[in-house]
């Protein structure tokens, strides 16, 4: 499976965006997929992931409330809708695959996942 990350771009604060993940080579079927964003010199930092069967979505507290996940079973894609952008949502964003089929509670540990997209830049201006 090849994810492949899109729909970054510069905005001011208080904008949205939103993010797709596409999934390409085979359906999608293991047991969530996620985002995570990283800026320079920074761990990456999770943001939300996606129980893939129920559709159950876990968020960061930095974005609960104005970030929301979700996806597209039929298109393979994964979304990820930003609304009241702030400047300390400035990174690079990545979108991630867990292949197991089994759900781990260790959704926010980027060691679950197995797959990586190549990550899309997010700018937020004051």
């Amino acid at each position: 499976v090849q994810l492949q990350a899109s729909g970054g771009g510069l905005v001011q604060a208080g904008d949205s965006l939103r993010l797709s993940c596409a999934a390409s080579g085979r359906t999608f079927s293991g047991a969530s997929m996620g985002w995570f964003r990283q800026t320079p010199g920074k761990e990456r930092e999770f943001v939300a992931a996606l129980r893939w069967t129920s559709g159950t979505a876990y968020y960061s507290n930095s974005v609960k409330g104005r970030f929301a996940i979700s996806r597209d079973n039929a298109k393979n894609t994964m979304y990820l809708q930003m609304n009241s952008l702030k400047p300390e949502d400035t990174a690079v964003y990545y979108c991630a695959g867990d292949r197991n089929p089994y759900f781990s509670a260790r959704y926010s540990l980027g060691s679950t996942y197995d797959y990586w997209g190549q990550g899309t830049q997010v700018t937020v201006s004051s």
